[in-house]
C-alpha cells in the first residue's frame, strides 16, 4: 500500500523540488521541441504527478500487476508532464521521450495512450477520465484488492455531464477506493474558467455525497498528506489542488495563451535562466533524428469460461432475439457460477426489462450494474473495467448504445477494450416508438471504429450461438437486433438451420438458400422476409437465393463468389441504404472489378410511428415491393 508514512521528509522534499526543475525543463524542451503541446496544464499538474507517481503502489516492476494503484489522467493534454514524471521515474528512457514528442511513429502521442508504460488509461477527450476510474475502482473491489484508484483531472472538465454521472456512480456502488485530484488553475484554453463556464466544482461534489479537501497544489506535503488523509475515508474523495497555470516560469504564469501554445526558442533560453538549468534543445534536436526501440506493452484476454450448450429453440417457437440474448446471458452465468470468481458483469441504462439483461440481474444482482440514464459513463466504465480480466456486456438501445455514445466507444477502441457492446431496438423494426428510437445508422456508425466486429444474427437460434462465440473473444464486438418477435430460421427441407450442429464463425455468411439467377443479401430481421421474396419467386420460375450476412462489414469471399456467378446481387436491409451491407458489397464488387448487376434495398429517410411491416411498406423494403423491382430488373 503507497501513502503510508504520515509526513514527507525534508530529503524527500528536496529531492522533489530538484526532480521538479528537471520535470519543468523536460516539459518545456518537448513542447517547444516539437512545436506544440499543452505547457500549461503540464507544469501546474507537475507537483500533482510527483507526488501520485512516486508514492502509489506503482513502479517500473508493476505495469501490470493486478494489485497495483491505479492512476488515470483525464486531462490527456498533460502528456509531457505525465511522460516526463514517468521517464524519471525509470518507467521508460525520458531522452526517447522528449525527443520523440508528438512524432509520427512514436508512441508519445499529444495526449496521453496506452501503449506508454505507466498509463492505464489513454484519454484526450475530456470528462471521460473518472468513469473509466471507476471502472478500475470497481474491478479492484470485485476482486477483493488492497489498492487505490487516482483520476487525476482538469478544473474546466468538471463542467461535463459525464463528470457527474461518475460523481453519481462512485457513490451508488461505494466506490471508497477510489480518490480524484483536481488540478485547479482556473485557466482553461480560451481564458479564465469563471468566463468560460462557471462550475461549483466543491459543491457538485459534496452534494453528490462525496467528502472535499483542499490543498496547495504546488506544496510537496500539502499535497502528499491530502492523498493520505483521502485514502483513509471510506467513501470516495475529491482533492481541489489549487495551482498556478505554467508554475515556475514567472514571465508566462496564468497566461492562458500557453495553455495550448509551447514557447518559442528564445522564451526557452529565458525559462532556462529563471529555473537555472541549462539548455538541452539542441541535444534533442540530434536525438530527435535517432531511430529509437519503443517499449512493446502488450494486452491480454483470456478468461477462462465454460460455453455450455447452446438453446434451441423450437421450429413453432416464435421470439425475440433480445430474449434469446437474456437467456444465453444467463445460462453463460449459471454454468459458470461454480467459480466464485466468475467474471461476467453486466452494465445498464434503465432498460433491463426491454434489452434483458433483467433476467440476469435477478440471479446476480452482485454482478449486474445499474447507471441510469448515464450511457456516457456507462459506455467508458463498461469499456475500462474490460481490460481488467472481466467478461463485460454493456446493453442499450441502439440510439444509445451506439448514436448517443459514439465518442465514449471510440475512446474505449483506442484503449484496447473488451467490451460486449449488445444492441436491441435496432432499424424500423422498432416500430411504434417513431424516428427518434429507430436507429438506422449503427453498422455506418461502428465501422469507423477499426477495433468494432459488428454481428446481427438472423433469429434467436443464431443469436444463441453468437453470445457464446464472442463470450470469451478479444477486443471490441458489437451484438444487434431489432425488437420484434422473429420465426426461426428453417432450411430448405423445413429444419432447424441454427440447429445443435451449427457453429458460429465471425466473418461466415451462411447461404439459406440456393439460387441461380440471383442472391439476396442480408441479415438479422430481413432475413425470413428474404426467404419470403425466394418463395413468392419461386413460384414464378425465378430463383434468387437467400445469403445471411449476419457479420455486415466483413465479405465471406467464397460465400460472394457464388453469389457473383449468377451476374445478380440484392442487398436487403433494415439499415440507412448508403452506409449498411450495401456499401460494404458495393466496395468489394468495385475493389475485385465484378461484372455484376446490383440492387439495393434499404432505409431512405427516417421512418414514423406505426407497425414494422406499414414502416417496411413505406420506404419500399415489403416483399411485394422487392419482387417487383426484382423482376422488373430481370425484364420479368
Amino acid at each position: 500500500m503507497g501513502f503510508e508514512k504520515e509526513n514527507l521528509t525534508l530529503e524527500e522534499i528536496e529531492k522533489l523540488e530538484n526532480l521538479r526543475k528537471e520535470c519543468v525543463r523536460d516539459i518545456l524542451t518537448m513542447t517547444t521541441l516539437a512545436n506544440s503541446g499543452h505547457p500549461g496544464g503540464a507544469l501546474s499538474s507537475l507537483d500533482i504527478y510527483l507526488i501520485v507517481f512516486s508514492y502509489s503502489n506503482i513502479s517500473p516492476k508493476k505495469i501490470d500487476d493486478p494489485e497495483r494503484d491505479k492512476i488515470i489522467i483525464s486531462h490527456g493534454h498533460t502528456s509531457a508532464g505525465v511522460y516526463s514524471v514517468l521517464g524519471r521515474l525509470g518507467f521508460f528512457d525520458i531522452d526517447m521521450a522528449i525527443s520523440t514528442f508528438r512524432k509520427a511513429g512514436s508512441i508519445f502521442d499529444g495526449h496521453i495512450v496506452r501503449k506508454v508504460p505507466g498509463v492505464e488509461w489513454g484519454t484526450g477527450n475530456l470528462g471521460q477520465g473518472l468513469s473509466a476510474g471507476c471502472g478500475f475502482a470497481l474491478a479492484d473491489k470485485l476482486k477483493n484488492r488492497n489498492s487505490f484508484t487516482f483520476v487525476l483531472m482538469s478544473d474546466g472538465e468538471q463542467t461535463k455531464g459525464q463528470v457527474g454521472e461518475g460523481r453519481r456512480f462512485a457513490i451508488k456502488y461505494g466506490l471508497n477506493n477510489l480518490k480524484v485530484i483536481i488540478d485547479y488553475n482556473k485557466v482553461q484554453i480560451s481564458g479564465n474558467v469563471e468566463k468560460v463556464m462557471p462550475c461549483r466544482i466543491k459543491e457538485n461534489y459534496i452534494a453528490d455525497g462525496w467528502d472535499v479537501i483542499e490543498c496547495d497544489g504546488h506544496n510537496f506535503s500539502q499535497i502528499y498528506q491530502s492523498i493520505r488523509k483521502a485514502i483513509y475515508i471510506n467513501k470516495p474523495v475529491c482533492i481541489i489542488a489549487n495551482t498556478i497555470m505554467c508554475k515556475g516560469v514567472c514571465f508566462i504564469e496564468n497566461d492562458y495563451r500557453y495553455h495550448g501554445k509551447p514557447l518559442s526558442e528564445q522564451e526557452y533560453k529565458k525559462a532556462m535562466e529563471v529555473i537555472g538549468l541549462e539548455p538541452v534543445l539542441e541535444k534533442y534536436k540530434k536525438l530527435r533524428e535517432k531511430r529509437w526501440n519503443y517499449p512493446e506493452r502488450k494486452f491480454y484476454f483470456s478468461p477462462s469460461i465454460n460455453k455450455g450448450k447452446p438453446i434451441i429453440y423450437g421450429k413453432e417457437e416464435k421470439t425475440d432475439n433480445r430474449t434469446a440474448y437474456g437467456k444465453a446471458l444467463l445460462d453463460l452465468a449459471r454454468i459458470n457460477k461454480e467459480n466464485k470468481d466468475y467474471p461476467i458483469v453486466v452494465f445498464d441504462c434503465d432498460l433491463a426489462t426491454s434489452v434483458k439483461t433483467d433476467l440476469f440481474e435477478k440471479e446476480f444482482p452482485e454482478r449486474f450494474f445499474q447507471v441510469g440514464i448515464q450511457e456516457h459513463h456507462a459506455a467508458v466504465i463498461s469499456g475500462a473495467i474490460s481490460t481488467s480480466g472481466f467478461i463485460t456486456f454493456f446493453s442499450d438501445f441502439g440510439v444509445f448504445g451506439v448514436d448517443e455514445t459514439f465518442n465514449q466507444e471510440r475512446l474505449n477502441d483506442q484503449n484496447f477494450t473488451n467490451l460486449k457492446l449488445v444492441c436491441t431496438h435496432l432499424g424500423l423494426d422498432v416500430g411504434e416508438d417513431g424516428k427518434t428510437h429507430q436507429c438506422i445508422d449503427y453498422i455506418g456508425v461502428l465501422r469507423n471504429l477499426y477495433g468494432f466486429k459488428i454481428i446481427i444474427p438472423a433469429d434467436p437460434n443464431q443469436t444463441d450461438r453468437v453470445i457464446r462465440y464472442i463470450i470469451d473473444k478479444e477486443g471490441n464486438w458489437f451484438v444487434g437486433m431489432g425488437r420484434s418477435k422473429l420465426p426461426i430460421i428453417l432450411n430448405e427441407n423445413g429444419e432447424i438451420f441454427f440447429d445443435e450442429n451449427y457453429n458460429f464463425e465471425y466473418g461466415k455468411a451462411d447461404i439459406i438458400r440456393n439460387g441461380k439467377d440471383g442472391y439476396i443479401l442480408t441479415y438479422g430481421c430481413m432475413v425470413y422476409r428474404a426467404i419470403n421474396i425466394y418463395e413468392k419467386l419461386k413460384e414464378e420460375g425465378i430463383s434468387i437465393g437467400v445469403m445471411n450476412f449476419s457479420c455486415p462489414i466483413t465479405i465471406d469471399e467464397e460465400k460472394m463468389k457464388i453469389a457473383v456467378d449468377t451476374g445478380l446481387i440484392i442487398t436487403y436491409e433494415d439499415h440507412h441504404i448508403d452506409t449498411g451491407l450495401a456499401s460494404t458489397v458495393a466496395l468489394y464488387l468495385s475493389e475485385n472489378d465484378y461484372n455484376v448487376k446490383f440492387l439495393r434495398f434499404g432505409i431512405k429517410n427516417y421512418g414514423a410511428s406505426g407497425t414494422p411491416d406499414e414502416l417496411f411498406k413505406s420506404q419500399g423494403l415489403d416483399p411485394e415491393s422487392v419482387i417487383r423491382k426484382i423482376k422488373n430488373l430481370l425484364g420479368k
